[in-house]
């Protein structure tokens, strides 16, 4: 296998339609990895495919079965390295095999344990010349929630946040709607849609009323709604239940509450943590091993700021609209007190953009050791 080579404009331009074709799984391939696959014979494209669905057919799959008989000898391009292990379906490293494809160039390796170079060492011993790294930023862009849980052990957790130019989130009665702009919000809802789950806490479901569906697009599922509640006050009627698929953590200390909210829909996971919360590095843990690898947080200040001080914050996308609303307006992340800039959480600014009459911020947080 060859790693760093020196690649080809042509190899650069079929890896970037691999990439495009990944891109078309944005919407539904939980808790699988978005792939896509360009097979090319003689510089012509003979067979392309993504990844639809967990389940069902893998890229390669797809684009060999385009291929057929011109797949003999071809170049394969595909956004991660074929699955070397029988999970719901076959090895894709075995089907390239079978093909007597010629070449195979991968944009990263799987993070997958289950993975993790050996689909790529089958093909190399099977004679097939193999290559990784093409792409690979982009690549991994396109998957931070499956590499994240394959490699930290819990889902990526994207906080999104709509505010004024001076970080306040309402005034300071609740009133928030609206303070972007439609474009913002519909590009917000293009995050919930590309998310396994949308994260909120009780005292915004309390406050107010949300539904946490994807609306102004016609997605192909509905992502999964989690509610923080330590005492389970939610209640049976609130108006994100009535779309099913609801999560609530809790602290495993009522048990009276319990039966009007699962005769509502909501599953109940009890995950105590200290004084009477919820633990939340430790349903992370649980949500990861449910598959769950991309999660937006929308919430108010004290699960933002609690997600934060936990250090389980990835990402931060804020959406800022051209107005100020005063220091007594309601903020975004309750922290506590800093005696010093040292203890202030960083982080690295990704983009700023223009939606409509509002600005999108995308930043990271800095890791920091535990």
């Amino acid at each position: 296998m060859t790693t760093g080579a020196a690649w080809s404009s042509a190899d650069h331009a079929h890896m970037a339609q691999a990439l495009q074709l990944a891109e078309l799984g944005l919407y539904t391939t939980t808790p699988n990895p978005r792939v896509g696959c360009v097979i090319v014979r003689n510089g012509t494209v003979v067979g392309t495919g993504w990844h639809r669905r967990a389940g069902e057919a893998h890229a390669e799959i797809h684009a060999l079965r385009e291929a057929g008989e011109r797949a003999r000898g071809a170049t394969v391009y595909v956004t991660l390295e074929p699955c070397s292990h029988h999970g719901r379906t076959p090895p894709c490293a075995d089907a390239l095999i079978a093909a007597s494809v010629g070449r195979v160039v991968v944009a990263m390796a799987d993070p997958n344990p289950l993975v993790a170079g050996q689909g790529l060492a089958r093909l190399a011993a099977a004679g097939i010349d193999t290559a990784c790294g093409l792409l690979e930023s982009a690549a991994r862009r396109l998957n931070p929630g499956f590499i994240h849980r394959m490699t930290h052990q819990r889902p990526w957790l994207r906080i999104k946040t709509a505010t004024s130019l001076d970080g306040r989130t309402a005034l300071a009665n609740g009133v928030s709607q609206w303070i972007t702009g439609n474009e913002a919000r519909l590009d917000a809802h293009r995050l919930r849609a590309r998310s396994c789950a949308v994260l909120t806490g009780i005292g915004t479901v309390l406050a107010d009323n949300p539904q946490l569906t994807v609306r102004g697009i016609d997605p192909p599922r509905q992502p999964a709604k989690i509610i923080v509640d330590s005492h389970l006050r939610t209640p049976p009627d609130a108006q994100l239940l009535q779309s099913g698929n609801v999560l609530i953590a809790h602290n495993g200390q009522h048990a009276e509450r319990e039966a009007p909210l699962r005769d509502a829909g909501a599953q109940l996971l009890a995950v105590p943590g200290a004084q009477g919360r919820v633990d939340l590095p430790r349903l992370f843990g649980m949500l990861a091993q449910h598959g769950y690898n991309e999660i937006t947080a929308e919430a108010g200040s004290t699960l933002n700021g609690a997600l934060v001080a936990a250090r389980l914050a990835d990402e931060w996308i804020g959406y800022f609209a051209p107005m100020l609303l005063g220091n007594q307006a309601q903020g975004l992340f309750a922290l506590p007190s800093l005696v010093g800039l040292a203890d202030a959480t960083r982080l690295h600014i990704g983009e700023i953009v223009r939606i409509g009459q509002d600005w999108r911020l995308t930043a990271h947080f800095v890791p920091t050791p535990r």
